[in-house]
Parts: structure tokens; C-alpha cells; sequence
């Protein structure tokens, strides 16, 4: 029986060891120790058995899985599903519900969304606002589709601007913007900027540009170009005044796109000699923005420039040929085109490892 004893007493001795070396040892540790080199140690003194320090390594051979990015996806086209479900279901029951039931309806779930977000929000900064929980920016996105949905009904049925379209689009868009700074929202600061685009008359989705923008109208390539400037601009001002600096991308992003693409159709519009003012405000543009890339360590935008750079030097090369009228100079194009981009995919490749290594 004192056997028994004893034999349960050396157990509770050795577990209460164990938890003393434990604690000690989590405390002591660097973060860059704390991958499984505590284990090890108690391990090599008995304090841990053969059995357990197996499960221990082979738990970190396993890779954790993050499932982060595909759950906000499958949040994200939720949100745009119940959007869709909804215009549909008003839709085929246009005649049987009402419009002023839908129209209270599409009202009742916009203030819902507001309300709520509003009152879970967390205060206003001048910085980045960290969502209060996993579900705050899937109400704001979904209150700011319902806000659309809302006043371009009313638009369709009642005609509450009539004829002035600038007026449906400018309010919206107003709107958007505010609401994408209150409730620190990058994805309606995009919605916003598509809908600056629209009052502007242009559109900022490359898809709908290539399928309806005429880039033989001078205006348009005015109107482009003007809409990138004040995108850069905002870009500009939200690092220079430290207000929602991570708006940056946004702005930057899509400023540098329609800038360039507004350049590129302004300098294969005008004749040779004047078009290469365009041409040369372009390739500035470009170092600006790959000098920028670097100091920021952003790869992305650093491709965008010189890939820009790269269209308009080839289309200089082309134009240049076509002006001198040299038949037999179609076969150093070619190959200048088969050398310059082999180089291009070359220098990508290494500014990658470049900027990573920074």
C-alpha cells in the first residue's frame, strides 16, 4: 500500500515538474524559439515522453491551412447573391407586389444595414479603422448595393431627376464616398471611384472600354486622361495629408491605368511630330511611378509602368518605320520585338527578386 503511494505521489511530483520546466521555459523564450525547441529540451531532460514528443513533431510538419481569403470570398459573393436575389425576385413580381412595397422594402434593408453598422462601428480616425467584427463590412457592402438599387428605381419608375442623368449619378456617388471614408471601406471607396467614372462619362472597367469606348473621339481622351489626373491626385493627397493613407492603392491603382490608357490613345491619335509630346509625358509618367514602386517596395506597380513603357516604345518603333517608309527594316522590328521582350520578362523577373530582397 506506502508502494502505491509513493508510485502516486513520484507522479504528481513529476507532472507538477513538468508544468514548473514548461512555464519556465515559455517564459524565457524568444518568439523565434517558440516553434517547438521547448519541447525538444524537455525531451532531452525526461520530462516528456517518446510518444508525446512525436505528436508534438508531427504536428509541425503539418502546414496550417488558412481558409482566411476563401470564407471573405464566399462572404463577399454572398452579399452580391442576395443583391441579385433580390432584383430578380422584384423583378418577376413587379405587377403583384407594388412599387411602393419595393421601394419600402429596398429602404428598410439600406437603413437596417446603416443603423446597425453605425452603431457597432468603432470611432473615427484619420488612420486605418479596423472592422469591430468579421461581419461589419459585408453589412456596409450590403446597405451601400441596396442604397444603388434604391435610387436607380426610383430613377427607372418615377423620374426623381428626370432628364438631368448627371444629377442620378452625382448624388450616388457623393454618397458612396462618404461612406466608404465614415465607415473605412476600400471596397466602396471602388464603387465610389466606378461612379465618379460614370458622372464623368467614361468607365474605369477595362472590359466595358474595350467594348464601347471610341478612341478616335478627342473628348473622350480628354475626359480619360482628366479622370486619372484627379485620381493621382487624390493618391497624392492621401499620403501628403496622413488621411486613410491606405486609401492609396485605391486611388492609385486605377488613376495610373486610365492615365496611361488616356496617354496611349492621345499618342496614336495625333499625327507623328505631335504625338510624341504625348509620348514623351507618358514615358515621364513611367519613371515617376517605377521610381515610386521601388521606394515603396511595390512590384505591382512597378510592371504597370514599364509595361506601359514598353507598349509605347514598341508602337514609337512601329510609327517610326511606317514614317521612313523602309521595307527592309520590317525585319529589325521583328526582331527588335523578339529581343525586347525576352529582355522585358528577363528585367521583371529580376526587379522581383530586387524589390523582395529590399
Amino acid at each position: 500500500m506506502r508502494a502505491r503511494f509513493l508510485a502516486f505521489e513520484l507522479s504528481r511530483y513529476r507532472k507538477f515538474s513538468f508544468c514548473l520546466h514548461l512555464l519556465f521555459a515559455i517564459n524565457q523564450a524568444s518568439p523565434s524559439q517558440m516553434n517547438g525547441s521547448i519541447f525538444e529540451d524537455l525531451y532531452i531532460r525526461g520530462l516528456l515522453s517518446e510518444k508525446s514528443i512525436n505528436k508534438v513533431r508531427a504536428y509541425q510538419v503539418k502546414a496550417i491551412l488558412s481558409l482566411f481569403w476563401e470564407l471573405r470570398t464566399l462572404l463577399y459573393l454572398g452579399i452580391v447573391m442576395l443583391s441579385t436575389g433580390l432584383g430578380i425576385l422584384v423583378y418577376k413580381n413587379i405587377d403583384t407586389i407594388g412599387h411602393q412595397v419595393i421601394l419600402l422594402f429596398i429602404a428598410a434593408i439600406t437603413t437596417g444595414c446603416f443603423y446597425w453598422c453605425n452603431k457597432n462601428k468603432l470611432p473615427f480616425s484619420m488612420g486605418k479603422v479596423d472592422a469591430p467584427d468579421a461581419f461589419f463590412d459585408y453589412f456596409v457592402l450590403l446597405g451601400s448595393l441596396s442604397f444603388l438599387t434604391f435610387t436607380g428605381y426610383l430613377q427607372y419608375q418615377y423620374e426623381v431627376f428626370g432628364s438631368r442623368y448627371g444629377l442620378a449619378t452625382f448624388i450616388p456617388m457623393l454618397v458612396l464616398f462618404f461612406i466608404a471614408y465614415y465607415f473605412d471601406h476600400r471596397g466602396i471607396l471602388s464603387l465610389a471611384i466606378a461612379n465618379l467614372a460614370v458622372w464623368m462619362g467614361v468607365t474605369v472597367t477595362p472590359k466595358e472600354l474595350i467594348a464601347s469606348a471610341d478612341f478616335d473621339d478627342l473628348t473622350f481622351i480628354y475626359t480619360y486622361l482628366s479622370l486619372g489626373c484627379i485620381l493621382l491626385l487624390a493618391a497624392y493627397l492621401t499620403v501628403e495629408a496622413n488621411f486613410k493613407k491606405h486609401f492609396f492603392f485605391s486611388y492609385h491603382h486605377y488613376g495610373i491605368h486610365v492615365t496611361f490608357i488616356a496617354l496611349l490613345c492621345g499618342y496614336f491619335y495625333f499625327e507623328y511630330a505631335f504625338s510624341l509630346a504625348w509620348l514623351i509625358v507618358l514615358l515621364v509618367l513611367a519613371l515617376f511611378v517605377y521610381k515610386q514602386s521601388f521606394r515603396n517596395k511595390s512590384f505591382y506597380f512597378l510592371m504597370v509602368a514599364v509595361l506601359y513603357a514598353y507598349i509605347a516604345t514598341g508602337g514609337f518603333v512601329v510609327r517610326s518605320m511606317i514614317e521612313m517608309q523602309g521595307e527592309d527594316l520590317w525585319f529589325f522590328v521583328f526582331m527588335y520585338f523578339v529581343v525586347s521582350g525576352i529582355g522585358l520578362i528577363m528585367y521583371l523577373i529580376n526587379a522581383n527578386k530586387e524589390i523582395k530582397e529590399q
